[in-house]
């Protein structure tokens, strides 16, 4: 395979890929790679013919094995962009320094606020008038990359956790459609 189009990461429900599928790059999309044979994402992939990959730790003989395989699917892929779409497993360094400055991530709030997982929880406790989402490039630290965009959403006095993360959902999908434009055109 050559060096275009994106491969998308996943380990869930796959909406941040939908979107991707459905937007207009949506034919850029060469692989979707799961860690979670039971992702959803998995069936979109599916419905969209777009080839699917299933690498999890749990079928390796240690973490070292695993990392090693990942990284070679990865190369044989050859994506131009690595976009992480709710891949819910941690990258180590090698993983993160062999493909620098290709891997992407979206996450669910205006970071450096609320890294790492709750976010949606964390920003109404914490009292925020303003929460959101972020792309920004994969680095070893955990959602501490530098920022490409963001995209805030207000924090109503009716929210709670499931509905604030319904505005901010959306506003993901729109989000990290046109930052993946941007960044396959450049």
């Amino acid at each position: 395979m050559s060096n275009s189009g994106i491969a998308v990461l996943i380990s869930g429900r796959g909406s941040n890929l939908r979107a991707i599928l459905q937007s207009p790059i949506g034919d850029e999309v060469c692989a979707v790679i799961s860690d979670n044979s039971e992702a959803a994402g998995l069936e979109l992939a599916a419905e969209h013919n777009k080839p699917a990959f299933i690498i999890s730790v749990d079928d390796f003989d240690s973490v070292e094995d695993f990392n090693e395989k990942f990284i070679e699917l990865l190369q044989a892929i050859a994506p131009k962009i690595i976009a992480l779409a709710g891949f819910m497993r941690i990258l180590p360094p090698v993983i993160v320094g062999a493909f620098e400055g290709k891997m992407v991530n979206i996450h669910p709030s205006l970071l450096p606020q609320f890294a790492g997982l709750n976010t949606h929880a964390r920003a109404l406790a914490a009292g925020v008038d303003k929460h959101g989402c972020t792309v920004h490039w994969v680095n070893d630290t955990v959602d501490g990359g530098e920022i490409i965009a963001q995209r805030e959403v207000a924090v109503l006095p009716d929210d709670n956790e499931e509905i604030l993360a319904a505005r901010v959902l959306e506003q993901e999908h729109l989000l990290y459609s046109q930052v993946l434009a941007k960044l396959l055109a450049d």
